[in-house]
């Protein structure tokens, strides 16, 4: 059979990752490529041996194309998803889902019998979070009660030399890095019912860094330190903070405590951060051979599960996980302003487990006679 055609809309910094895995695989081929920057488009092109350089609109609308692969900016998140969904393509896009809930409900809404819309982050799906997912659901720390998630910097403007939309809607330190934390918890403990939070913005300025614009001053439109309380459906409690204020950090990304013992979880934006468990009467904590995941996980392994996902079933991230965490954002936000418990009116299915799957499996499709499959 043929492979899966996929259309990229944005060919920005986060680009060269999606690329670097997909122009690879055997399950996909990449038929066109997009950007406002149209010289950028074609050079882009040219490195890949089945595109072509089109306008958006092109792209959206071309016969050659299945899947549309967005990497815009969050702001133009929607349109591009609802553009692509009109002319009959599957979307995957980039964190998060849409800039508001009410954005994202109706990126939802306009899909139909056939197509599906799905949504980074997929680090999740690596060995990292997944070893941590198969550690609690063996019962190796009891009954799970309650989680850290934890991410401190001083800010993207220190390495991109374009920085301006992290500090803008859609952008901050929870809309931009919260997707990876929050998406992580929901895989090791389930939907999320409620929040509580306080946010705060101590700089109305950044300077940049890096790059040919370095020494300029730009605008923070959104709170940059937020933290937080979230309330599991399963009673657990996360603790959440997301911070662009200030350096760094010697807290682990994330620690899920139970009544039999502690995990230490990696980076959930990285695919295969260490996990480390030490139960009640252990000496200490040791490093747990990766237990399931995507073995050597890459950006774009969410887009090749949901590609190669049946018809009947729910790619592992999937749209509705991807609201959800929006819903949770979004409600955290406004906690943070109102200084009350908000409600969470979306809710998402644990995405079903990855068992462990080597690269040269994953990569390249091979099933269990050692046949690489093509869609």
């Amino acid at each position: 059979m043929t492979s899966h055609r996929l259309g990229i809309v944005g060919l920005g910094v986060i680009s060269a990752a999606y690329l670097d895995t997909l122009a690879g695989t055997e399950s996909v081929v990449i038929t066109a490529v997009a950007d406002l920057d149209a010289a950028r488009a074609r050079s882009v092109a040219a490195g890949l041996p089945a595109a072509r350089a089109l306008t958006v609109a092109e792209l959206l609308a071309s016969d050659e194309v299945d899947t549309v692969l967005n990497l815009t900016t969050p702001a133009a998140h929607t349109e591009i998803a609802l553009g692509a969904l009109a002319q009959g393509k599957q979307v995957y896009g980039e964190k998060p889902l849409a800039v508001t809930l009410a954005e994202g409900r109706s990126i939802l809404a306009a899909t139909h019998a056939g197509l599906r819309v799905g949504s980074a982050p997929d680090t999740v799906l690596g060995t990292g979070i997944q070893t941590a997912r198969a550690a609690i659901d063996d019962g190796l720390i009891g009954r799970p009660v309650a989680a850290s998630a934890v991410m401190v910097s001083p800010g993207h403007e220190f390495w991109h030399p374009n920085p301006d939309f992290y500090y803008r809607e859609g952008g901050g330190p929870l809309f931009d890095m919260g997707p990876y934390y929050i998406t992580a918890l929901i895989h090791l403990l389930g939907p999320i019912r409620s929040v509580t939070g306080a946010s705060s913005r101590p700089h109305e300025n950044r300077v940049i860094r890096t790059g040919p614009r370095a020494g300029e001053s730009i605008p923070v439109f959104v709170d940059t330190h937020v933290t937080g309380v979230l309330e599991h459906d399963s009673g657990a409690l996360s603790t959440i903070t997301m911070s662009f204020d200030s350096t760094a950090t010697v807290a682990s990304p994330i620690e899920v405590h139970g009544t039999d013992g502690t995990l230490a979880v990696g980076d959930p934006n990285t695919f295969d951060g260490p996990t480390s468990l030490r139960r009640v009467n252990d000496g200490g904590f040791h490093t747990l051979d990766p237990l399931a995941g995507y073995v050597d996980g890459a950006r774009g392994i969410g887009l090749l599960d949901q590609i190669r996902t049946p018809p009947r079933a729910v790619a592992r991230a999937n749209g509705e996980l991807a609201l959800h965490v929006l819903d949770v954002m979004e409600s955290l936000q406004r906690a943070a302003t109102e200084g009350r418990r908000i409600d969470t009116t979306t809710t998402a299915e644990r995405p079903a487990p990855v068992p462990l799957t080597p690269r040269a499996e994953w990569l390249g499709a091979i099933d269990s006679h050692g046949r690489t499959i093509r869609h």
